[in-house]
């Protein structure tokens, strides 16, 4: 019984704590069990989420007018913009590093010249 009440307590806690994301520089801010509740699907639980939760409120209290809830809408974009720009200069400096180890490394002087056309 001792381990089981350990086990449900372990699982609160990290529920209750904001995941880190790693080579990620923001921090996740919503926690597992307000996503939950406030019914995020996998595919959106991201670092963006704590911006989603309030927009979705609203825009179920507004009835989806496109109009209406502007600000959260752009926060949120924002948002997932600087993700996806942060994740390509990722993705870039990987493929610098990589071309760099593709390259034959240059000998001190060429036996035949690149200017012999032999």
């Amino acid at each position: 019984l001792r381990e089981r009440e350990k086990e449900r307590e372990r699982e609160e806690v990290r529920k209750s704590k904001p995941m880190e994301v790693e080579g990620s520089s923001k921090k996740m801010i919503a926690t597992q069990a307000e996503m939950v509740e406030a019914k995020v699907p996998l595919a959106y639980r991201d670092q963006c989420a704590h911006l989603l939760i309030p927009l979705n409120k609203c825009r179920q209290a507004e009835f989806y007018l496109p109009w209406k809830c502007e600000n959260e809408r752009h926060t949120y974009e924002k948002c997932e913009y600087e993700l996806v720009m942060e994740r390509m200069l990722q993705m870039q400096k990987i493929r610098e590093q990589q071309e760099k180890l593709k390259q034959p490394h240059k000998q001190g002087i060429p036996l035949i010249p690149k200017t012999a056309n032999a």
